[in-house]
């Protein structure tokens, strides 16, 4: 029999065969350099916005709102603060915020036309010269008055000088005594927020009203007011206590998963283990469609039947509250626990189930004691996500809680939450109100962060037991 030899030959690489293979390269390389940017300045981009927002939430405790004291003039013309003249000064009046004392100094003035006819009732007796004053003194001090008779018109001036002098404690933490203002004042002090005071002079008119008005700068905010503070009056008196929101936020996110992780698992469970595929399809084509739902829609599905049948089921004036609240969040987190969890449990091996019910156990007890252990790592991520969400919602939130900002246990009273505040706050806050919308920011970042380092651990513990 005869032997047959194959021998390879080697052909040389035509010039079009070059040519691709030079474009799959040069594509290769293209693509692999477009990938890596883009996944830079997408860090880069990560970074610098929870830098920036970092940095905005720690501001308001280390430093105050305005490096200088702010002097206000309304309808003075002219007036000399601490000895420096002002004339026809529109805008603030800036001093060295360590100033411990401020004299202020204008003329206050009206002047008026009368002609022949304003005189007609007077006696012409009165008038003994063409000019004439009279020299008369007020309640309040000197004060000329003076009349002069021309050919067409009569002109009256009133004309006095007015004084204010206060002194400021930067150590006083009250705002109302803060300033100290001095016995001579002839204003009326008021104070439409905390570290702005109005010193107002009455005019002939309402609109010719003069006042000052002086803006201190705000301290520091003192971080554990911020954080065990039970007061939130951010614009009237500058208190910015946030216990409230985050127990609000505890509370609400606690009882959603405490509400919807059991159902959700138990809903995973039966679709993984019990139901057919061809109905477990359809009910995961459902749930996923639940999933992509917006959130304003499960909200206004709350306000519209959540509220009203807690309303009516326990008697209360409204139902907007906590309850409410975790009934949506509940709903809210379960396709994201189900979708994820029952995705593991059907990862499982096989050999696993075929094993434990060759030695005899059911399949329920496959199902909790062999499974669903074993898928633990993907249960817990879908149970990290469904916390995610339910501290991190808004709309749905601000819709059926109440938004009261108010410290209670009480599952039927109204709460308020740290992302409801920041969305009803920012859209009109300014200057530290602004600032502290921020640092609550961080705070709803370190509690997610916190919570979820905690199930991670818990996790751990949990995959070390089994081993």
């Amino acid at each position: 029999m005869g032997r047959f030899y194959l021998r390879q030959v080697k052909k040389e690489p035509n010039q079009r065969s070059l040519a691709l293979s030079m474009n799959r390269k040069n594509t290769d390389v293209f693509f692999k350099f477009l990938f890596r940017t883009v996944s830079l300045f997408s860090v880069l981009a990560l970074g610098a916005i929870l830098l920036f927002v970092f940095v905005q939430g720690i501001v308001p405790f280390l430093t105050p709102t305005a490096k200088e004291i702010r002097l206000v003039p309304q309808n003075i013309s002219e007036l000399s603060v601490n000895g420096i003249s002002y004339q026809d000064h529109s805008g603030f009046i800036y001093l060295p915020i360590d100033t411990n004392s401020i004299s202020i100094r204008f003329s206050s003035f009206a002047s008026f036309d009368w002609d022949d006819d304003d005189w007609d009732d007077w006696d012409d007796d009165v008038w003994e010269d063409d000019d004439w004053e009279d020299e008369w003194e007020d309640d309040n001090g000197e004060t000329d008055f003076a009349l002069t008779e021309n050919d067409d018109e009569w002109d009256d001036e009133i004309a006095a000088e007015e004084l204010l002098e206060f002194t400021i404690d930067p150590k006083e933490k009250d705002p109302l005594k803060k300033i100290a203002f001095g016995s001579n004042t002839g204003g009326e002090i008021s104070y439409p927020e905390a570290y702005v005071y109005t010193v107002s002079w009455p005019g002939m008119i309402a609109a010719m009203e003069k006042k000052i008005h002086i803006i201190l700068p705000e301290p520091p905010y003192n971080p554990v007011t911020f954080l065990a503070g039970l007061e939130w009056r951010p614009i009237r008196d500058k208190l910015f206590g946030i216990f409230p929101m985050i127990a609000g936020t505890m509370l609400a996110s606690l009882g959603a998963i405490l509400l919807g992780v059991p159902i959700a698992l138990l809903c995973a469970v039966f679709m993984a283990e019990f139901l057919g595929d061809k109905p477990a399809a359809l009910v995961r084509s459902g749930i996923e469609l639940l999933a992509g739902i917006p959130s304003v829609v499960y909200g206004f599905f709350g306000l519209m039947v959540i509220v009203p049948a807690v309303k009516s089921l326990f008697n209360v004036p409204a139902g907007n509250t906590l309850f409410s609240a975790i009934i949506v969040l509940a709903l809210m987190i379960l396709p994201t626990v189900i979708t994820i969890s029952e995705t593991s449990l059907r990862a499982v091996p096989l050999a696993l189930r075929e094993a434990s019910l060759s030695l005899g156990a059911s399949k329920m007890q496959t199902s909790w004691r062999v499974v669903l252990p074993h898928a633990q790592s993907g249960v817990i991520a879908g149970i990290i996500l469904g916390i995610s969400r339910a501290v991190g919602e808004t709309m749905a939130v601000i819709l059926v809680a109440g938004n009261s900002p108010q410290l209670t246990i009480n599952p039927l009273k109204s709460v308020r939450t740290l992302t409801a505040t920041i969305a009803m706050e920012m859209g009109y806050a300014s200057g530290r109100h602004s600032e502290i919308l921020f640092s609550i920011g961080v705070v709803l970042f370190i509690i997610i962060l916190f919570l979820n380092s905690m199930i991670l651990v818990f996790r751990k513990r949990m995959e070390e037991g089994l081993e």
